[in-house]
């Protein structure tokens, strides 16, 4: 395994590593170095000030050199702002957070999310930081920048986590009413058991639109997996149920308001639904595919909300990702399916096949990593599609274990994240798909438009996992050398317990031709 645990890069105690830094106020102001000054950190703030919550991290565009730090309050604070450096140097340089707000139109509740975007970090290079506001203890956390040019890495993925706590009183007794179960925290402990550079979280995050609850839920959320998402970044794609009734022109408001996400150029109210960034040489392309999915599954049915402009984007950006000779793989990070053999389930939907699948062939993405089906399969490389009302992929080849993506796409459907709803019992035996093909009229009971399916023969169908709810996929990327190939080496992990315990259920090696030794 690539991947390194770095929560603690110097290999000291929290004390120690604080003591032995550039002694550093809370206002951020250094002074002389200190033997040992622990008691400036240690000081528990005061009652009526709000604590750093839910901390987390997200890569800039350039992962090698940009990273920002998050987290979130109910009440407004004084200076928010983040200290930072090595653990040998100490907490020598100060970024200063902005906030953003949003008010969750269920409770009326304000919730504010600081930002503090620190620039000019050395690639390849381990950060110790603490997250402050006055009048709280600092909350600390690591961070590795990804390696600039071609490098190895490991980075995960899965969606569909939900929460491992109880939200709602019912009966007398509390329940889980945001499709969560335990094993959503079991499968955070089973990332930090790899250590990932960074986490893809395909879609459906929290499952907030359904809580009684939903500030509560995104709270729940964030406790869960601060523990991983403080000292590696967590990198989501917008799901059906990040849609919040109220909450924002197409119900996304929280979910933008939470993470500050590269810039693509969308206005105000698209802000954070799409976007990229460069890891070493691979670029990653998140996707918010409610845009194209004929299927109604959010809180408000909002398909076709971005009036092309998503698809404009992914079209340029595609484009330039594939004409950059420092970038050898495209991956695309999204919530809706192309492909699926479960049954009685969602599906796969015609939308994202018709708008988006032409693209990823015409511009050779390499793979593809989704949720919304809760279970695990993965296809063989496909490319084009059979002239038929489902516009089913093709595949070009039946190699299991070592694929070349240059001739075609893999998808992923990695949905075992936590909810307490899997499908993997489900499947099609043998392996068919149920495709969406329109919607019907509203119905008046649910208020939600019924899916209309076609169900066809499944030749792209490669590997499924029936016997496991829960896992991940870790992705140990191999630069190669120059004149070659480089690799991903993709194993299946599926979770069991709450130390995330990890059984290998699928390995399979990524190939495709290396691009040119760059300076």
């Amino acid at each position: 395994m690539s991947g390194v645990r770095r929560e603690n890069p110097a290999g000291v105690s929290r004390r120690g590593l604080l003591a032995g830094a550039t002694a550093v106020g809370l206002s951020g102001a250094v002074t002389a170095p200190a033997a040992a000054s622990p008691v400036l950190w240690e000081h528990p703030g005061r009652l009526d000030a709000p604590r750093v919550a839910g901390l987390h991290l997200q890569f800039g565009a350039d992962a090698s050199r940009e990273v920002v730090v998050s987290w979130h309050t109910t009440a407004s604070v004084s200076r928010p702002r983040v200290l930072y450096g090595t653990a040998s140097g100490g907490f020598g340089r100060t970024a200063q957070a902005d906030t953003t707000t949003y008010r969750d139109a269920k409770s009326g509740t304000e919730v504010q999310v600081h930002h503090a975007r620190i620039a000019g970090l050395r690639p390849d290079t381990d950060y110790v930081y603490a997250a402050v506001h006055d009048g709280a203890a600092p909350e600390l956390g690591t961070v590795r920048t990804a390696p600039r040019g071609r490098g190895a890495f490991t980075f995960t993925s899965f969606g569909d986590q939900g929460t491992p706590t109880l939200g709602k009183l019912s009966g007398g007794a509390y329940v889980n009413d945001n499709l969560g179960s335990p094993a959503a925290g079991d499968t955070t402990a089973g990332v930090e058991r790899i250590a990932p550079l960074f986490h893809l979280v395909n879609g459906d995050l929290c499952y907030a639109n359904l809580s009684t609850d939903r500030i509560r839920t995104w709270s729940d959320w964030f406790e869960c997996n601060s523990r991983s998402a403080r000292n590696r970044p967590w990198m989501p794609a917008a799901g059906n149920h990040e849609n919040e009734l109220g909450n924002g022109p197409i119900g996304y408001a929280a979910y933008q308001s939470y993470f500050t996400v590269p810039d693509s150029g969308a206005g105000t109210e698209l802000r954070g639904l799409w976007y990229a960034f460069t890891a070493g040489s691979v670029r990653v392309i998140s996707l918010a595919n409610d845009d194209v999915a004929l299927q109604d599954a959010g809180s408000s049915y909002v398909h076709g909300y971005s009036g092309g402009a998503q698809r404009r984007w992914l079209e340029a950006e595609l484009a330039a990702s594939r004409a950059d000779a420092r970038i050898d793989w495209i991956v695309v990070c999204m919530h809706q399916v192309v492909i699926s053999t479960a049954d009685k389930f969602n599906g796969a939907d015609l939308g994202i096949r018709e708008s988006w699948v032409p693209l990823f062939d015409a511009y050779g993405v390499d793979l593809v990593v989704c949720g919304h089906e809760h279970h695990y399969e993965r296809s063989h490389p496909i490319r084009g599609q059979q002239p038929n009302d489902t516009r089913t992929p093709v595949p070009v080849s039946t190699d299991n274990d070592v694929i070349d993506t240059s001739k075609g796409t893999v998808h992923m459907v990695i949905g075992g994240g936590g909810t307490s709803a899997p499908s993997n019992q489900l499947l099609f035996d043998p392996p068919r798909c149920r495709v969406i093909t329109a919607v019907g009229p509203v119905d008046p009971t649910t208020r939600k438009r019924p899916p209309v399916y076609v169900t066809e023969d499944a030749p792209w169908s490669a590997v499924r996992d029936a016997d496991h709810s829960y896992g991940f996929a870790a992705f140990e990327v191999d630069p190669g050398t120059s004149g070659g190939t480089t690799s991903i080496a993709v194993t299946y992990y599926a979770v069991s317990g709450p130390y995330g315990d990890l059984v290998p259920v699928d390995r399979f090696t990524l190939v495709r031709p290396r691009g040119p030794q760059l300076s």
